[in-house]
């Protein structure tokens, strides 16, 4: 029996891992990642690099982040405490949901991981204080390739389920997309 449920979104590539944890009395055991299971979602890549986050504020909004080539990254993204909204918006060009976003509920109680592949910006609401999360990358940070969207852009049209109360200075200053904008070459 797998301890992972694969779904797909109405973004190709972009997938939902359910997370079949065991319970007892005495709690559980959940696995958030094997090579064995789901190493073929990132394909000739290995994880590089475990990041946790705490968002303290409901209504916080981190993101909407990517890096670009030769530093893309796969992610899987899971929540360990409190609810956020996560969304990915497809940024690789020529793709038939370019700019198109989904975003899923994570939850310390649903056990479910978001898995955004390479060409995807990714951020999040915090729906409860104190949140924490748990990313799965597929390549380090390299501050020279990072980029950004504006989680506000009129272009990605995204609505937050909550007032934004709270973004870092840094995402607050990213600039709209124009017009012109096709996207990120893999």
């Amino acid at each position: 029996m797998s301890n992972f449920i694969i779904h797909s979104t109405p973004i190709n590539n972009l997938l939902i891992i359910e997370q079949k944890p065991i319970i007892d009395e005495r709690g559980y055991l959940n696995r958030v990642f094997c090579q064995e299971t789901l190493g073929n979602l990132v394909r000739d890549k290995t994880i590089q690099q475990i990041n946790r986050t705490l968002t303290l504020k409901k209504g916080t909004v981190r993101g909407l982040h990517f890096q670009y080539p030769p530093h893309s990254e796969n992610k899987i993204v899971t929540c360990l405490k409190g609810k956020v909204w996560d969304v990915a918006v497809d940024l690789r060009k020529g793709s038939k949901t370019f700019l198109h976003h989904h975003a899923v509920l994570l939850t310390e109680d649903n056990y479910n991981s978001y898995f955004i592949p390479e060409g995807f910006a990714h951020g999040f609401q915090s729906l409860t204080a104190s949140c924490e999360i748990l990313y799965l990358h597929t390549n380090n940070y390299k501050k020279e390739s990072e980029g950004g969207l504006n989680v506000l852009d009129p272009l990605i049209s995204i609505n937050w389920p909550q007032k934004i109360t709270e973004r870092s200075k840094r995402d607050t200053r990213l600039e709209m997309l124009s017009n012109d904008f096709k996207g990120i070459d893999l």
